[in-house]
């Protein structure tokens, strides 16, 4: 598998390991999805996604608190992790992963372009990790994207005693 790509990998593992997947997404406005939906067969694990840009379709639709949302902003690990975390159970997936960030143009939330939150549910665990991109908004999308889609896969790897991404 060390040649194909990262939806691929993640499908792979995904499909080994018996497992479902959903996806919730800002800055990446579905990217994760699009990318997950060029691969052959992923009806069988991908039960779908959430784009939720604002901070009202976060809450209303993933169920991230308030609270989480004024104290750390939308942009923070701990939005990613109720991401990720709302993703998995309003779908019934058993495991999601969630991207939150700034792709820019500006600072958002007093939060540099770049920055973005990697949230991945399995099992009952959340794991975040932060990263920061550079490049202009499609390349920071890009980025965060694939990477929301390795962490996955590495994830599950661990996880369930498969390939480690």
């Amino acid at each position: 598998m060390s040649d194909c790509g990262a939806a691929e990998k993640l499908f792979h593992l995904l499909s080994v390991n018996k497992l479902s997947f959903a996806t919730a997404e800002s800055l990446t406005c579905g990217l994760i999805a699009a990318k997950m939906g060029e691969v052959p067969g992923v009806s069988g694990v991908y039960e779908g996604g959430f784009v939720t840009y604002s901070p009202e379709m976060k809450m209303s639709a993933l169920g991230v608190s308030g609270e989480t949302i004024r104290k750390y902003g939308t942009v923070s690990r701990e939005c990613a992790a109720e991401m990720c975390a709302g993703a998995a159970e309003r779908s019934g997936a058993d495991a999601a992963v969630s991207a939150t960030g700034n792709a820019g143009p500006d600072a958002s939330e007093g939060k540099p372009v770049g920055l973005v939150y990697i949230g991945v549910f399995l099992n009952g665990r959340v794991s975040v990790k932060e990263y920061r991109f550079e490049g202009s908004r499609p390349q920071v999308r890009e980025a965060a994207a694939e990477r929301a889609l390795l962490d996955a896969a590495g994830m599950i790897g661990i996880e369930c005693g498969g390939e480690i991404v």
